[in-house]
């Protein structure tokens, strides 16, 4: 039984690496299409038969504290039950449809940061 959990060991080791080199490579096909660090959505290129799909994520934080304040010194407060889910966090189509007028005043309350990008390729 011992070989079992060693093989275990020797696998997680293998997958942290296989981890690490893909990033790696996703790191550097990034710098190679420029991808912006504060992309939103997909890009997809198409080069020698591979489709590369890339797609960012801006992560986003919510102090709920200052949002609330925020939005009962805006008068905005009914809005905050569509605009965001009560953990809180954004609900990002409701706020992406939302008057600026509605979504301005709240921004100081909102941290966002770029997410890792994800890719997927595929062979013609």
């Amino acid at each position: 039984m011992n070989t079992l959990y060693q093989r275990w060991l020797d696998a997680k080791k293998l997958e942290a690496a296989a981890v690490t080199e893909r990033r790696q490579l996703e790191d550097q096909m990034a710098a190679e299409f420029a991808l912006p660090k504060d992309l939103d959505g997909t890009m997809k290129r198409e080069i020698d038969g591979y489709v590369i799909k890339m797609e960012g994520r801006i992560n986003k934080k919510i102090d709920a504290d200052k949002l609330q304040m925020l939005a009962a010194e805006a008068g905005l407060s009914e809005h905050l039950s569509s605009l965001f889910r009560w953990k809180p966090e954004i609900n990002s189509k409701a706020w992406g449809a939302a008057a600026d007028a509605v979504t301005k005043p709240l921004l100081d309350a909102i941290t966002s940061t770029p997410g890792r990008p994800t890719f997927t390729i595929t062979k013609d």
